[in-house]
């Protein structure tokens, strides 16, 4: 029986394990020293003067917008293709959440339909960076300045991805990344915020901890809650971080394999990432109109897939009755194939092979 090839690989090694066992050696438990490290190591990389560390990625864009001040009854512009973390957070705060549709050909907010949605309520966008691909950033800033508004970049799925403006993330008021497993650097759970500014960054910090910036002479003075990082994921992260700028041209040879080997198969389209442009394919992703028996037939040969999730139009709480016509195409055929920084170059060549024999039903 041929091994199973799953959707995604990586790894953690001996460095990860050798550098937390100096922290808890050293009783750096909690959120530390360690932490700070971690931090700064991440801002040297983006080269961006602040850096919080929190739980998640989904955290992270919660605490953006609570430093960004958004509070019932404000609105917030979010893509209909996203993971629907980036549409909780506002609504989780009492905000409402307005849609907007994708481009035509790539899963990115289109910018030609935000002004649409802005009302005198709007108070933020979330431009979502998906698989490293780059929103048009400069007309995103260009809008929320002439309406008044806060831009947060979701680069969940974007560290180490550029534009010609420089690293994905770093465009905005904030920028809000994940350490979750299927990232290119991962501590299994967590994620940071990013921005230049010193107030909103005092703030950040003022919410990851309860709303205090001194837990022992608390001062109450904003809503916060307990969003602290620890010093145990941090030194995983510290070692991934060295990890990081291999894994970025590991991807890119999956993705130029996977490029030249599906080339002329009629039944799946490969969505485009401009990997020449500094972009970074965190996942190989497809269109397959044909997608759930192409999935049963890559599983009865052991290859695992991940179908894309619906459009945040079908999530029936957050009451957008838009038509949403460009993302209905990646929420019915988009698929994940196998990918990730640690996956062989024998697998992906597997897959290549397997789909070469595929034959439509």
């Amino acid at each position: 029986m041929t091994t199973q090839i799953h959707w995604w690989r990586t790894s953690f090694g001996k460095e990860e394990a050798d550098q937390i066992c100096r922290s808890i050696q050293e009783e750096h438990i909690s959120q530390g020293p360690v932490t700070q490290e971690f931090e700064q190591k991440l801002g040297q990389y983006l080269d961006i003067p602040y850096v919080v560390a929190t739980t998640s990625g989904s955290i992270a864009i919660l605490m953006a917008l609570m430093a960004a001040g958004i509070k019932p009854g404000d609105e917030v512009i979010v893509p209909n293709r996203t993971w629907i973390a980036t549409a909780h957070a506002p609504v989780i705060l009492g905000a409402k959440v307005r849609l907007v549709d994708v481009e035509k050909n790539r899963p990115l907010l289109d910018t030609e339909k935000i002004e649409a949605a802005i009302s005198s309520r709007t108070k933020a966008i979330i431009p979502v960076h998906m698989d490293g691909r780059s929103v048009n950033m400069r007309q995103v800033n260009k809008i929320a300045e002439k309406h008044g508004l806060m831009v947060i970049e979701d680069a969940a799925q974007a560290l180490g991805s550029r534009n010609e403006d420089g690293y994905l993330g770093t465009q905005s008021d904030m920028g809000c990344f994940s350490l979750s497993v299927a990232k290119i650097i991962s501590t299994g759970q967590g994620g940071f915020v990013v921005t230049e500014n010193e107030n909103l960054y005092k703030k950040l910090l003022s919410v990851r901890t309860h709303g205090v910036s001194d837990v022992i002479h608390a001062t109450w003075t904003q809503v916060g809650f307990n969003f602290r990082f620890n010093d145990i994921l941090a030194s995983m992260g510290i070692r991934q971080i060295d990890r990081l700028a291999g894994r970025l041209e590991r991807v890119k040879e999956i993705y130029r394999r996977y490029k030249s080997g599906l080339a002329n198969l009629p039944f799946v389209t490969l969505i485009p990432v401009d990997v020449d442009k500094g972009e970074i394919p965190v996942y190989v992703e497809v269109i397959c109109e044909d997608r759930e028996h192409l999935i049963a037939y890559l599983a009865s040969r052991n290859i695992e897939t991940r179908p894309f999730y619906a459009g945040l139009n079908h999530a029936t709480y957050f009451r957008n009755k838009g038509k949403f016509p460009n993302s209905k195409k990646y929420g019915d055929c988009g698929l994940y194939l196998p990918s990730g920084p640690e996956q062989s170059m024998k697998n992906i060549d597997r897959v290549i092979s397997t789909l070469k024999n595929y034959k439509l039903k």
